[in-house]
């Protein structure tokens, strides 16, 4: 049974939860950075017949990160709003020094 969520922060410490190992948050950083930066590109270039590159490149990194290091089944396909949020928060809370890589 999922657990219910009534907002984003009670959701976001049980989001945090799901990414406890550091590769995996690792791996979460890396395809939001390349999203922001797939998507800089796609608007200089206007080249937007790539932008189905964005789900692909975000997600993508984030699941590898999932089924093989957290073994366990993302966020995404349970609460696809609150994780999408999720992604951008933990990403902001680790640049922001906010949340700490190994943590």
């Amino acid at each position: 049974m999922k657990p219910r969520f009534s907002s984003f922060s009670e959701f976001y410490p049980y989001y945090l939860s799901e990414h406890s190992h550091p590769l995996c948050r690792g791996l979460h950083y890396l395809g939001s950075s390349l999203v922001l930066i797939l998507l800089l590109v796609l608007f200089i270039s206007g080249q937007w017949q790539w932008a189905w590159l964005l789900p692909v490149v975000g997600y993508g990194f984030a699941w590898i990160g999932h089924f093989f290091i957290e073994k366990n089944r993302p966020a995404t396909f349970r609460h696809p709003w609150y994780s999408f949020l999720g992604d951008w928060v933990m990403l902001w809370d680790f640049i922001s020094g906010r949340q700490r890589q190994n943590t």
